[in-house]
């Protein structure tokens, strides 16, 4: 019978048909106060994620900290170096182009490590903001 009835238009099978043209529709629109609360809730659940994942690696502080030290140690080492070798031209003219060479093979190192640098200081010093620095690092170490 509901068969028979859809071929003829019966009202319980228009009915239904309105009913799905009408959660159909709805379902198209997606309305800015649906669009606040989902983006409301995305936030609330990283937010979440990210409390959790700084708990589970809270043993790894230690670790990440020696890391990050010892990486921007080798880097400031290295541009302090390019700065003396440079400085040191001056008093030392007998070997001032091989002092002048050592400072630019050391100032260049010193350059390739900058965004790594840059990622592990924006990391410690501006964490709310790490999403935005990540996709600016990726995108600018994918360029290279």
């Amino acid at each position: 019978m509901g068969l028979f009835g859809k071929l003829f238009g019966t009202e319980k099978a228009l009915s239904g048909i309105v009913k799905g043209v009408t959660s159909g529709l709805d379902a198209l629109v997606y309305t800015d106060e649906e669009k606040a609360k989902d983006a409301a809730q995305s936030r609330t659940e990283a937010r979440q994620m990210v409390v959790k994942w700084m708990e589970s690696t809270q043993g790894q502080n230690l670790a990440r900290r020696l890391i990050a030290l010892s990486i921007t140690f080798v880097w400031l080492s290295l541009w302090l170096m390019s700065v003396f070798a440079s400085m040191l031209t001056i008093f030392i003219s007998s070997h001032a182009d091989n002092i002048l060479a050592l400072g630019q093979i050391a100032k260049g190192a010193a350059a390739e490590m900058n965004p790594a640098v840059m990622l592990i200081l924006a990391f410690y010093f501006a964490a709310p903001h790490m999403g935005e620095l990540s996709k600016a690092f990726i995108a600018k170490h994918n360029k290279k």
